[in-house]
This record gives C-alpha cells, sequence and structure tokens, in this order.
C-alpha cells in the first residue's frame, strides 16, 4: 500500500491510464458470466475483447459510427449535395 501513496498527502494515486480509455462497472447475472468466459476460452479472447466486439456490433445495428473515421465518412454521405439528383442528368452539348 506504501507504494501507492503520493508523497506526503496521504492519498493514493490511480494508475496511469490512457485518457481514451474510460472504465464503466457493469454486472452480469452467474450464468451469463460464465457463457461469456466460455465464448472468451474458446475462441481464445479475454472478456474485453469480447465486450468491445458487442459494443461495435450495437452501434453499427443501430447505425452509429464507432470510430472518428467511421463518423467522417458517413456525415459526408448525409450531406445532398454529394448524391445526384434522381432522375436528373446534365445534358451533354
Amino acid at each position: 500500500m506504501a507504494s501507492k501513496m503520493a508523497a506526503g498527502d496521504g492519498k493514493t494515486k490511480a494508475p496511469a491510464r490512457p485518457e481514451r480509455d474510460r472504465r464503466k462497472l457493469i454486472s452480469f447475472d452467474a450464468e451469463t458470466l460464465q457463457a461469456l468466459v466460455l465464448l472468451g476460452r474458446d475462441s481464445m479472447k479475454d472478456l474485453q475483447d469480447l465486450a468491445d466486439e458487442a459494443f461495435r456490433d450495437l452501434l453499427k445495428k443501430h447505425g452509429r459510427p464507432s470510430s472518428l473515421k467511421e463518423a467522417l465518412k458517413q456525415s459526408t454521405r448525409q450531406i445532398a449535395a454529394n448524391d445526384g439528383a434522381p432522375g436528373a442528368r446534365r445534358k451533354s452539348r
């Protein structure tokens, strides 16, 4: 415990994590957790990898981008100026 103590202030320091990593506490019933553990073993993934895959699939199902790159692609598709008007063609001279 002494290694986690800040010099002289008596408070514990949180482990250093990159800003992009956020933590949330979720709970599973015993059967679901056991099924996830077995799935993880069978697919050689840890619970974090399974959760990442599940949340990416959920966002995709609802048409939400899961990365900045996807969000930018999606935003350019929504601009009407990039879409050709249906039935409207340019006349060639």
